[in-house]
């Protein structure tokens, strides 16, 4: 008698049609319940990781969050997909093969027609990063550009644990240093007008829980902190200081609301003491 392999995740019965190429497809989901998902510790970085379970093994949220075409490999997050102005159709259908191409050579021996693992699931990620490029400002773009990178990261540290000498520590770091970048941008773009926050409902990053935008702040700060140059000493400080400035708007936030998530203000002290710490050293 055959046993029947246990599942984690399923094919929706509702058809999707590309707004690119018009492909039909059905999203794959992930299930939820029946101790699938064990939750653990929480990073600096607001990743929540799972403990494997004893008939589940290992489970990845994040492999199945991006919506992607799995013929011309457009992708966004869920809510998104629809929202791709039909001014910009034609460019990403022009900029198919090249897309698929450049997403092979990191991410080789995906197929979109199949059930997710954790490189396509990386993949599908990065085809997010991509496919916000054409989006207009109305969705907060670079911001969800932001939280992809830190996906896609956290995604390319699992497939390290599992292949460590696959470079995927590498491409890890590349990842995060995008999400600096994006992170960065985004913020300066709501605070000088060009691209407001009010296009994205749920800033993560991850997928159990809604940070908000103090979430992002802090996010910005820890990024600039970890990922940030350091080959210049002076540019150094000047990063540093702006880090503890919003480090420390969060404290003045925490202050006011007993609503705060304890987490974001238990990372962001050792934050805030790891900067001054460096700074003090950078001073001697």
């Amino acid at each position: 008698m055959d046993v029947e392999e246990p599942k984690v995740s399923y094919i929706s019965k509702d058809e999707l049609i590309c707004p690119v190429c018009e492909t039909s497809f059905h999203r794959e989901e992930l299930l939820s319940g029946s101790g699938r998902l064990i939750a653990g510790a929480i990073t600096d970085e607001l990743h929540r990781l799972y403990e494997p379970s004893a008939r589940y093994g290992n489970v990845y949220p994040l492999v199945y969050q991006a919506t992607v075409c799995p013929e011309c490999w457009f992708a966004s997050m869920d809510k998104d997909f629809f929202l791709l102005p039909a001014t910009a159709r034609d460019a990403v259908l022009r900029n198919r093969q090249q897309r698929i191409a450049h997403t092979s050579l990191i991410f080789p021996e995906v197929n979109f027609y199949e059930n997710r693992g954790l490189v396509s699931g990386a993949a599908s990620l990065y085809l997010v990063i991509l496919g916000y490029d054409y989006f207009s400002k109305e969705v907060s773009p670079t911001i969800k550009q932001g939280i992809a990178s830190l996906r896609t990261a956290w995604l390319c540290e699992a497939l390290h644990e599992k292949n460590p000498g696959a470079h995927y520590d590498w491409l890890a770091l590349l990842f995060k240093k995008k999400a600096r970048f994006f992170y960065g941008e985004a913020l300066n773009r709501e605070q000088n007008g060009t691209e407001a926050l009010t296009g994205i409902k749920n800033f993560g990053p991850d997928t159990d829980k809604n940070y908000a935008y103090e979430g992002m702040l802090y996010l910005s700060a820890l990024l600039n902190f970890k990922y940030g140059p350091r080959e210049d000493s002076s540019r150094r400080r000047g990063y540093l200081e702006e880090a503890k400035r919003i480090i420390a708007r969060i404290f003045g936030l925490g202050k006011s609301s007993k609503a705060k998530p304890g987490p974001l203000l238990e990372h962001a002290r050792n934050i805030y003491n790891a900067i001054n710490k460096e700074l003090n050293e950078i001073d001697e």
